[in-house]
């Protein structure tokens, strides 16, 4: 079972609080959310793999003497670590422990990640993990008939006629299903 974004949020949020506090196993679990995404940031900065590895083992040295310093009222935790990323990235290209393949420090900074921001992605999944719970609340008739037409592409007129009803029925249904989703929707925003 897939875990929502904001449940992945806390348990990172949990697993960080923990590490502050000395528990060695919390260092893992943050390890396992995280490390892509850094290993992604280094990388784009360096240009090598194996100056990436190595900053990024300096990120989680650092995060395991530092934990205590996360404030979650500041920063999501992603952001703080990918802030730290960034900065022993370039902390590489100052020292010139760097191989000929990675960027001018003067071009580590603005790095382009077309990717979309963490934080919009999980605002994104959350949303659309909302969508389906919103969905799940109403009737199956209007239920049924919202999903064939949002995600399968069908029109009024082939739904009124796959369920044998009027075309107006049909459109009331809808109607009336769309005004409880979007009620829905707004409660959980």
């Amino acid at each position: 079972m897939r875990r929502s974004t904001s449940q992945a949020r806390e348990m990172l949020k949990a697993a960080m609080r923990r590490l502050a506090a000395g528990d060695r196993s919390a260092l893992e679990e943050v390890y396992r959310a995280t490390s892509a995404k850094l290993f992604g940031i280094c990388y784009r900065i360096l240009g090598d793999e194996k100056e990436a590895e190595d900053a990024l083992q300096d990120v989680y040295l650092t995060l395991w003497r530092r934990a205590d310093r996360y404030d979650p009222q500041r920063a999501s935790p992603i952001s703080w670590l990918a802030t730290f990323a960034r900065n022993r990235a370039i902390d590489r290209l100052r020292a010139g422990k760097v191989r000929l393949a990675a960027v001018p420090e003067d071009q580590a900074a603005p790095v382009p990640d077309d990717r979309p921001l963490a934080e919009a992605m999980m605002i994104d999944s959350e949303r659309e993990a909302r969508i389906h719970t919103c969905l799940e609340t109403l009737d199956e008739t209007p239920r049924e008939a919202i999903r064939t037409a949002f995600f399968e592409g069908r029109t009024y007129a082939e739904l009124a006629e796959r369920m044998d009803v009027p075309l107006g029925t049909m459109k009331s249904w809808i109607r009336r299903g769309l005004a409880k989703l979007k009620g829905c929707m707004e409660m959980g925003e």
